[in-house]
């Protein structure tokens, strides 16, 4: 039906599967249907949409390439499905979905107890409970062993103290996978809202991209909290980073619908006008649905590997480099092509999509910073501190 949004022109759509076929148009119902109608105006008033929490949970999209606890059990392919159709929308849309499933159900699920799991999987899968990350220190950017929260134990609690900062969720949050510095190595505990010493603060009227998503900071000031939180097989920053390997691999599937949205927008825009037959305008165009085209075949070809347990992380940073970098250039093109009409957003998406594309390259890792991933992969020499 929506065969790869209507871009397919590699004919990748054959190579779905019908589940995934079906999953995906799923998706792209909602997102016409209960997304696009108020996600301008969600922008405008930097509002996220919770109405429609519940919804992708009913729907099945909340962690669901995960297994289990009534998770959706679909594959990996069909969850970048769905990433994908869910950044069509809007980035914010998709960076709470990317958040719940990738790095909070993610971590409760690999690293946590069997109480830990019984109790928060299901009501996350359902969208009953809304969770958050919380890695990155006020000062620590793309440097998480720089972190300053440290948790000590206390008898049979610990204390937690520090802050965290550019928190996807966070004010809305009912838990919070929370990384600490801990007896000389780094643990992930689950901060309950309410905790005592708990607090948030959301950083709304700062920000000009992902507007329609909850951006916080989180603050623990002696926060005591049960030895039963602690995520027992969350140890060290490998933990961590295997938890934002999932949240990148989303992002990677997720930016193709953006720079989907801007490319229909601006071919809209040169029909309407009757730009198309200039020469510059047709070359424009052809390297747009090349980014494309070549973003949903790299997508596709990680997405099985992941699915045939053959993916590794410095697959999926290829996937992000490529991909996030291919739709801000398509989105800022977009923008140039459309005019002053492109700086609106009453006519056309492509302003609020280029503003979170900004977003979306630096977090979950910076363009630079997985460029050095790749270059560690490839020449075997760590480059990061240099």
């Amino acid at each position: 039906m929506h065969a790869m949004q209507g871009i397919d022109f590699l004919r990748l759509d054959r190579h779905l599967t019908d589940e995934e076929r079906l999953v995906r148009d799923t998706a792209a119902r909602f997102v016409d249907e209960r997304i696009m109608p108020g996600i301008r105006d969600n922008f405008r008033r930097i509002e996220f949409p919770i109405g429609l929490v519940r919804e992708m949970g009913e729907l099945g999209f909340l962690g669901a390439n995960l297994q289990g606890y009534g998770c959706a059990e679909v594959s990996n392919v069909a969850y970048g499905l769905i990433m994908q159709e869910l950044e069509r929308g809007d980035s914010g849309i998709r960076s709470f979905a990317s958040v719940q499933g990738g790095l909070v159900m993610y971590p409760i699920h690999t690293f946590g107890s069997d109480e830990q799991k019984d109790r928060w999987l299901p009501l996350l899968a359902r969208g009953e409970a809304i969770g958050c990350f919380g890695l990155t220190d006020r000062n620590g950017g793309s440097n998480p062993g720089g972190m300053l929260t440290c948790a000590v134990r206390d008898g049979e609690a610990f204390v937690l103290n520090g802050e965290k900062h550019f928190i996807t969720n966070g004010g809305i949050a009912d838990v919070a996978v929370v990384w600490a510095k801990c007896d000389g190595d780094y643990r992930g505990f689950l901060v309950e809202r309410g905790t005592p010493g708990f607090t948030t603060r959301d950083a709304h009227e700062e920000k000009w991209c992902m507007r329609a998503s909850v951006t916080s900071e989180l603050s623990f000031a002696d926060c005591r909290i049960p030895a039963a939180n602690a995520l027992p097989g969350a140890v060290g920053l490998k933990s961590a980073y295997q938890c934002l390997t999932q949240a990148r691999y989303g992002i990677g599937w997720g930016v193709i619908g953006a720079a989907v949205d801007c490319y229909r927008s601006a071919l809209a825009y040169v029909e309407e006008r009757d730009l198309a037959r200039h020469q510059l305008i047709q070359k424009r165009l052809a390297i747009m649905l090349e980014k494309i085209s070549l973003s949903q075949l790299l997508a596709l070809q990680v997405g099985q590997l992941k699915d045939a347990q053959l993916a590794r992380f410095t697959h999926v940073s290829m996937l992000k480099f490529n991909n996030v970098e291919a739709a801000l250039a398509v989105a800022t093109d977009a923008r140039d092509m459309t005019g002053a009409t492109g700086t609106r957003d009453d006519t056309y998406p492509i302003i609020r999509h280029l503003l979170n594309l900004m977003a979306v390259s630096t977090y979950e890792g910076t363009h630079d910073m997985h460029a050095l991933i790749l270059g560690h992969d490839i020449t075997k020499v760590q480059a990061y501190g240099n």
